[in-house]
Formats: structure tokens, sequence, C-alpha cells
């Protein structure tokens, strides 16, 4: 009986770990909260308030879209049996899955990056932060809550 009792505890010991370790890769996988939110926030008007569960799934969703373009980038590279993922893998990988108005979008900020870069050369790290181009060159479609037509901002 003894025997039986330690198994038992034994196997709910290892089932709780289990269970913290995928709890903590879960987490290590997902973006920063904080971070989804700020992002999420510059968009909505000064004095909008965005629940933790709309975050929560923000956060899952972005993460699953970045793994879902990286996944497509790095059967490409792997393909042509490279190693490292660039910018021109996230590109042919966003017109792969169908997401054509990204990659466009995705290229011309990545062309415009490019060009910053040359042109800072052998600057500091400092100024090739200040020279690289924003994403607010990107343009989104915002849908208003009070109608059904679309808003274009950039």
């Amino acid at each position: 009986m003894d025997l039986l009792n330690r198994l038992k505890e034994a196997s709910h010991t290892s089932i709780t770990r289990s269970l913290q370790q995928e709890m903590v890769e879960e987490s290590e996988r997902l973006l920063p909260i904080a971070n989804v939110g700020r992002i999420m926030k510059q968009i909505l008007p000064p004095n909008a308030k965005i629940s933790k569960e709309a975050k929560e799934t923000m956060q899952e969703c972005v993460t699953e879209f970045i793994s879902f373009v990286t996944g497509e980038a790095s059967d490409k590279c792997q393909k042509e049996n490279r190693k490292t993922i660039n910018g021109d893998d996230i590109c042919c990988a966003l017109n792969a899955l169908g997401f054509d108005n990204y990659a466009e979008a995705v290229t011309r900020y990545l062309h415009k990056y490019r060009a910053n870069q040359s042109k800072v050369g052998s600057n500091s790290f400092e100024n090739k932060a200040q020279e690289a181009p924003t994403i607010s060159t990107l343009e989104f479609t915002v849908i208003n809550k009070g109608n059904s037509s679309l808003a274009k901002s950039s």
C-alpha cells in the first residue's frame, strides 16, 4: 500500500512539474504583454482603455502570426541550404502566405532601412538608431466602432 501511495505522489509531482514547465515555455514564447499593450495604445485615442483579456488575445495572435511567417521563411532557407533568415526571406514568406499588402509594405521598409544603413556607414550606434526609418511609413486599416466604414491612417 505504501508503495502505491509513493507511486501516485511521484506521478502527481511529475505531472505538476511538467505543467509548470509548459507554462514557463509558453510565457517565454509570447511577446511581452507590456510591449503589445503599448503598440495597441498608439493607434487608440488617449483616453481609450484596453482590457487585460484584449491584450492577452492580441499577444497570442501576433506571436502566432510571427511564428507562422518565420516558419515559412525557415522552410525557404532550409530548401536553399541556408542557416540565416534575412529580411528578404520574411518578405517572400509574407507573399507565399497570401499577405501581399504586408509584403509590399515590409519590402519598402526594408529598402529604406538598408539605404539608411549604407548612408550611416561607420557612424556610431546612436546615430544609426536615430536615422533608421520608422514604421509610421506603413498603412493600416482601422475599423471605426461606431460605423462600418473603413478609415485609412498612416
